[in-house]
């Protein structure tokens, strides 16, 4: 095949202009953990035209993430993500330049950060995600992330926005990101669930008891395709609008896409989040002592 880069982005203009698709050409953007909704995010920012990608992951596919991985496929079952990933983003477009890096991504963060300014976070791995978001920081750089939660989300954290580790209250504050404990990781991801309580309708739309199970560590994270893909494209309209310079109503708190009632969750008043947070944390110790 004869692969023109204009012809394959031709039908993107009309949702964007012939100026920005050239930014898009240019634009460079990291993407930590390519398996469920990182995948996705890659796959949409691929077909979008993003001409340069550097992918992060240290695992290999499996059977289980064939229910939701969009590079995830019988003949891929046993290989490295990224690698996998980077080969079929090359088939979608052969001129994209992408740079795969596995474990080490962590101690190349700090080079990635200072010359990419949108990074997005697809992992699962609460001292990594901690050391991508005080990078960021550090370097100037845009952090493109979701809640765990079982509605699609989005949040967009701007280099002079709190971090979620503030913002959340997360027992790592001022540790060394290599030396937080399973137990500091844990409970970080506990007040990740109770903002996702408070501030959505998200118990409504999971088993609560087999997500106390996941919360305890005695299960697997759940996953569905409609809700990982639809994040991962989430996701990606934050970074495509970062890359392109569009404005974006997304902040550091995120919202919530319920797509069971058809409508968009914000962030709660101050006051009424108190009086719902107290709630909150009644019914997860209630529900994780069962």
């Amino acid at each position: 095949m004869n692969f023109d880069y204009g012809e394959f982005t031709t039908r993107n203009l009309g949702f964007v202009t012939a100026e920005e698709q050239a930014r898009l050409r240019k634009a460079e953007v990291f993407v930590a953990g390519v398996g469920g909704m990182g995948g996705a995010c890659v796959q949409a920012l691929a077909r979008a035209g993003v001409g340069r990608l550097i992918l992060a992951d240290v695992d290999e596919f499996e059977t289980s993430n064939l229910n939701r991985q969009v590079f995830a496929f019988t003949d891929t079952v046993g290989r490295a993500k990224a690698q996998a990933t980077a080969e079929a983003i090359r088939r979608i477009n052969p001129q994209a330049e992408v740079q795969v890096l596995g474990a080490e991504w962590t101690d190349h963060l700090g080079d990635i950060a200072a010359r990419c300014k949108i990074l997005v976070n697809g992992c699962d791995d609460i001292p990594a995600t901690i050391h991508l978001y005080r990078t960021a920081q550090a370097q100037g750089a845009s952090v493109i992330d979701a809640y765990a939660a079982p509605l699609p989300s989005v949040i967009l954290v701007r280099p002079g926005d709190p971090r979620p580790e503030a913002r959340l209250g997360y027992p790592t504050r001022g540790q060394d990101w290599r030396a937080i404990t399973p137990e500091a990781a844990r409970a970080a991801f506990m007040k990740e669930i109770e903002y996702v309580l408070t501030h959505s309708s998200a118990h409504r739309h999971v088993d609560l008891a087999m997500a106390a199970e996941m919360a305890a560590g005695k299960r697997k994270r759940m996953s569905f395709a409609p809700m990982v893909i639809t994040t991962g494209c989430l996701l990606a309209y934050e970074a495509l609008s970062l890359a392109t310079g569009r404005p974006s109503r997304t902040d550091f708190r995120g919202w919530f896409f319920n797509p069971y009632d058809l409508k968009v969750e914000r962030p709660v008043p101050a006051p009424i989040a108190a009086v719902k947070r107290a709630l909150v944390r009644r019914f997860m110790a209630k529900l994780l002592a069962k």
